[in-house]
Order: structure tokens, then sequence, then C-alpha cells
């Protein structure tokens, strides 16, 4: 399923989503060449977060093949900045465009929910609990791990509980077919939390390359932390976004 609008207007413009999207898609250009295979592996290995380098798990100087001819390798140091620099680098072209299309879809009303500085620190910490869930599943990985996912993750887990029954309408993919269905927050949301679990029971074993455990560890604290930073007055506003069926009558 992929969610391409919801019915959930926003009061204020969403200047820090539109920073932080700006911000992410400038770091993707001039830092990682927009995808050209040296500056992006280097910015991955240089500037990712690498689970064993931070706990101490993984010896110095252990290398993780990035391809036939780069390997990355552990510096000693817990290398703590790679937490945040981590959260604003991506993987490929479609790593960044999905990662910025839930961002702008579900950030924009949760950042209408809070002051504007109240949401950076939620999307931060968000994000830091995030990375903090996949290194404790992981403690002793050398792969790096770079990505917004965790506090989008974050993001989502705030909408759940901010608006529970918005309607978001949804692609369904029906063979060579698609269709628009209409779902309440909720039900799309806590469907998508599923899928992150059970991606990171198979990942422990080995068999998953993607960050599920920071996926799930950010919508969580998304889910704990949401109460504490939004404005009461909003929440209240959004209240007549409700799911409820619609009359339909013939004339």
């Amino acid at each position: 399923m992929f969610p391409y609008h919801d019915e959930n207007e926003t009061v204020r413009t969403p200047y820090v989503t539109y920073a932080l999207i700006a911000a992410t898609t400038i770091v993707w250009f001039v830092v990682q060449g927009a995808g050209s295979h040296r500056p992006l592996a280097e910015s991955v290995c240089n500037f990712g977060l690498i689970p064993g380098e931070l706990t101490g798990h993984a010896p110095v100087g252990s290398g993780f093949r990035m391809d036939k001819e780069l390997i990355c390798l552990t510096d000693p140091g817990l290398s703590l900045q790679n937490i945040l620099t981590s959260m604003f680098l991506h993987g490929g072209w479609m790593h960044l465009l999905g990662n910025m299309w839930f961002l702008w879809l579900f950030g924009n009303n949760v950042e209408d929910a809070m002051t504007r500085p109240r949401f950076i620190a939620f999307y931060l910490l968000t994000g830091l609990a995030a990375a903090l869930a996949q290194v404790a599943a992981e403690p002793a990985s050398i792969i790096p791990m770079v990505g917004a996912s965790g506090a989008i993750s974050g993001v989502m887990g705030a909408y759940l509980v901010l608006y529970p029954t918005a309607r978001v309408y949804t692609l369904l993919p029906l063979g060579f077919f698609a269709t628009t269905i209409a779902l309440p927050a909720w039900g799309m949301l806590i469907y998508w939390a599923f899928l992150q679990f059970a991606g990171g029971l198979v990942a422990v074993e080995g068999k998953g390359g993607v960050a599920f455990w920071a996926h799930l560890g950010g919508f969580l604290a998304g889910v704990v932390l949401v109460k504490l930073f939004s404005r009461a007055d909003q929440a209240e506003r959004h209240r007549a976004h409700q799911w409820r069926p619609r009359r339909v009558g013939w004339q």
C-alpha cells in the first residue's frame, strides 16, 4: 500500500518540514554526489552510524566491503556525531524520495500540532531513539546505517496518536492494476508498524539488510513522546477530522 494524500489540512505553513526536506536533499547532492558511486560510498562510510563502532564491540579496523574496490573500516572512538549525520544521508534515489514523501505527507500535520522548535527537537529525538534501537538489536554490526527513516517513523507514530481517524488515501495494487482506498490513519500506520516488527525478526536472523528495528524504535518513540511536545489547542482543532461514513443519496 502506498499513501498519497490525507484529509488533514494545516493552519500554519510547515516551514520546518520544508527545511528538513531541503537540508536532506542538499546533502544528497552536495555530500553524496546525487548517488554517484564514489561520493555515495565515502559519505555512507564516513558519516553513517556503525553500531559496532559506537558500542566498541567491533575491533578498530574492522572492514565492511562496500564493493569490489572499497572497504569501510571502523575508526577508534565512539563517533557520536554520526548519530546525527546519518539521519541526513541516504543509500539511493528511491531511499531518498520515499523518505521525503512520507515526511511531507505526515510531517506537516505533526509540525502543525507543535511549536516549530519543539518539532525540530521531536524529530531529532525520535531519530536518536531509532538509531539506538538498531544499535541495541545489532551491537556488533559493522554495516553503516544511514537514512531519515527512523525520525520519519517517529513522525508517523506521532500522527497515529494525534490524528488516528484522519482519512489517508492509499493506492492498493491489484495485480496489473491499482485502486484507491481511504483508510483511517490508525489502520494504515499500525499495519506499517507490524511490517517493521516482522521484518525486524527476520533481520535479526541475518536475512535482511534494512534497519527495521530503527523504524520500529522511532515509531514507538514518536507514540510515547508526542504528548510531551504537542499543543493541546492544535490537537483539539483537528478533532473535526474524524473517520466517519459519508452520506450518499439519490437526487
